[in-house]
């Protein structure tokens, strides 16, 4: 039997100090000293041994146990050390080597278009002002003129989060919350730019989210030829100053009288094409006089205090200004697209 250890020492420690990997490692522990292995068998059958060679027999075997687990571990930390090496050496960083600059970031095209707008505005002595998203439906429609029963309502598909308590369909709540903060004392001249919500599929000229500007101005004696006025400098500011700008009669619940504003086409300059439907003309906004009813019920005296309100689509500007064929561009972070974009 001591004969018998004497070989498994022999061939176990020759095994361990030619192991390539830790694979071959490990199956060289299962071999020797695993549950079924040579030393474990040794034990199991020492019954067999006479009774005076058991304790050297027994002694022999731990001994080798001992000895063949600290091959084993010896002979790991080699393996890792060596495999260490062998990756410094493969990945090693070259410090001298130029560093590589980062790439530097693009504004959104949004963020772009907004701040032309907010620089056209307060240029004209405007200030902007901001409303909460979450709104109830007097500040949303009652207030501007939409009652309940009202079938401009249907103008609308409405997100509610709760009873009377919605998604903004419009930033013009700014309007009215602005109104009642100042009147009547304080003459208003502000544009309430913001994100607003319906209830439209995504396709590529709607989004349920989406981007409002809105404009609004109240003191005495304001007429729809400061509305003309302001939008047609607007216009050119925005899209070059040999835009053409046309006003079309439209509805608005919350102005009276109403307005749709084209520009001449970007692409064709008026002379039709398929971008403008062969018409011309490309809506940029709506606009009207502020209805007298709004006026009154933000605290305002219609005979004495007159407006005008227009809002804009951001997401509509963006795409004409920018030549944009898909407003899902503009919410699909898609680098490529987007750097694209730089600040003027």
């Amino acid at each position: 039997m001591l004969e018998k250890i004497a070989k498994i020492r022999d061939e176990a420690l020759r095994a361990v100090e030619v192991a390539a990997d830790k694979e071959s490692l490990d199956q060289i522990r299962v071999r020797f000293l695993g549950k079924k292995g040579e030393l474990t068998a040794i034990l199991r059958s020492m019954g067999q041994v006479p009774k005076e060679e058991r304790p050297k027999v027994g002694q022999e075997v731990n001994t080798l146990r001992r000895q063949l687990e600290e091959a084993l571990e010896s002979k790991l930390k080699d393996l890792e050390r060596a495999e260490l090496e062998k990756r410094l050496t493969r990945e090693k960083v070259d410090v001298t080597l130029p560093g590589r600059r980062p790439s530097r970031g693009t504004y959104h095209p949004l963020t772009l278009v907004l701040r032309e707008i907010e620089r056209i505005f307060l240029g004209m002595g405007y200030e902007v002002a901001e409303g909460p998203e979450v709104e109830t439906e007097y500040y949303n429609f009652e207030a501007l003129n939409i009652p309940a029963e009202h079938p401009a309502r249907d103008m609308w598909d409405t997100l509610y989060t709760a009873r009377n308590t919605l998604l903004r369909t419009h930033t013009s709540p700014v309007q009215v919350r602005t109104m009642e903060q100042k009147a009547p004392e304080v003459p208003i001249k502000i544009i309430a730019p913001g994100r607003v919500y319906r209830r439209d599929a995504l396709d590529a000229s709607h989004s349920p989210v989406f981007n409002q500007v809105e404009g609004l101005v109240v003191d005495k004696g304001i007429t729809f030829a400061d509305l003309k006025g302001t939008l047609i400098l607007f216009a050119q500011k925005m899209f070059g100053e040999d835009r053409k700008v046309r006003f079309r009669p439209s509805f608005f619940p919350f102005t009276e009288p109403s307005a749709e504003v084209d520009v001449s086409c970007i692409v064709c300059n008026g002379e039709g094409c398929r971008l403008c439907s062969q018409t011309g003309w490309l809506e940029i906004l709506g606009a009207g006089s502020v209805h007298p009813k709004v006026l009154e019920m933000s605290g305002y005296d219609p005979k004495i205090y007159s407006g005008f309100a227009f809002g804009m689509g951001l997401d509509r500007i963006a795409l004409l200004k920018y030549g944009i064929d898909d407003i899902r561009h503009l919410y699909e972070n898609n680098w490529s697209f987007l750097k694209q974009f730089k600040a003027q």
